[in-house]
């Protein structure tokens, strides 16, 4: 079965929120990486690029507040050196 080169994914954020103030904003952010990983099953030698739009996002109101829930578009290349990107989701 072929993988879809493009997907869409809210991650809900909401476990950022049950840790110390002070360190919300890198859990949100390791949160998508596992979420990435668990919903694509990627592979272990597999790379994920992460946009710094997203990291923006994520920290646009501190490192206390981020988002409860954020919506990406996720690409996966078919080439094996090309990391898979992680973007923020644009409307048409």
């Amino acid at each position: 079965m072929a993988r879809a080169a493009t997907s869409e994914l809210v991650v809900p954020l909401r476990k950022a929120w049950n840790i110390t103030r002070f360190k919300r904003a890198p859990r949100a952010i390791q949160i998508i990486r596992d979420e990435v990983i668990r919903h694509l099953k990627v592979l272990p030698e597999e790379e994920i690029y992460i946009d710094p739009s997203v990291n923006e996002k994520i920290w646009e109101r501190g490192i206390e507040n981020p988002p409860r829930k954020i919506r990406l578009t996720v690409i996966r290349h078919d080439e094996p050196d090309i990391p898979i990107e992680v973007k923020l989701y644009e409307e048409a």
